[in-house]
């Protein structure tokens, strides 16, 4: 993601000492994950995982819970780049469990939705599907139509990965729902025509 999605969390960590040994500490954990950030984005996700676990472990040594979620997060994106799904999967629970118990909604749901992905990588289209429907609980809580019809079209296409066609049908009749309730009728259109298409030939 472009920006931190979780805020520093305040008064979690040791205070910095004068003498420079804490401080430096908390410096050369903030430098790798500095560091891993531009790595991931010139594409070198091997080596911007490297600085990600080294800042992992300088944020763990301070107690940063902030820290500690950000470096999570970020080795899940490298390792997803790399096609380890499972140790993605792993580093994003770890900052999910930090943002629920910071009761932080909004970074548990930008986890949930990298955690799904990872999940239809691995062909787990069960476990995806458990996370995609709570972001659509989120979205009908936040009443967003937007993200709700996002999700949707998501937990069609997972559903269609399992071979369920009735259900994505299902879901494209919602996403359908939507538009037409918004007054989009060439969407709403289109995404009827869908679920049609896809009842025939179930």
């Amino acid at each position: 993601m472009a920006n931190e999605f979780i805020q520093p969390l305040q008064n979690i960590g040791p205070v910095a000492k004068d003498n420079g040994g804490a401080q430096e500490e908390e410096d050369q954990a903030r430098k790798d994950y500095r560091e891993g950030r531009k790595l991931h984005g010139d594409g070198e996700y091997a080596q911007a995982a490297i600085a990600f676990h080294n800042a992992l472990r300088g944020f763990e040594e301070q107690g940063d819970q902030a820290g500690v979620a950000n470096a999570s997060d970020r080795l899940g994106d490298a390792c997803l780049a790399r096609g380890e799904y499972a140790m993605a999967i792993a580093n994003y629970q770890r900052a999910h469990d930090i943002c629920e118990k910071e009761d932080d909604s909004f970074s548990v749901l930008a986890l949930n939705k990298k955690m799904a992905a990872a999940y239809r990588k691995l062909g787990d289209q069960g476990k995806a599907l458990e996370l995609l429907y709570d972001i659509l609980e989120h979205y009908r809580l936040t009443s967003n139509p937007k993200g709700a019809v996002e999700v949707l079209i998501v937990i069609a296409e997972t559903y269609l990965e399992q071979g369920e066609r009735l259900k994505g049908a299902d879901a494209y009749r919602s996403v359908a729902s939507i538009h037409a309730r918004f007054k989009h009728a060439r969407l709403a259109e289109e995404f009827t025509q869908r679920a049609i298409e896809l009842e025939q030939g179930a």
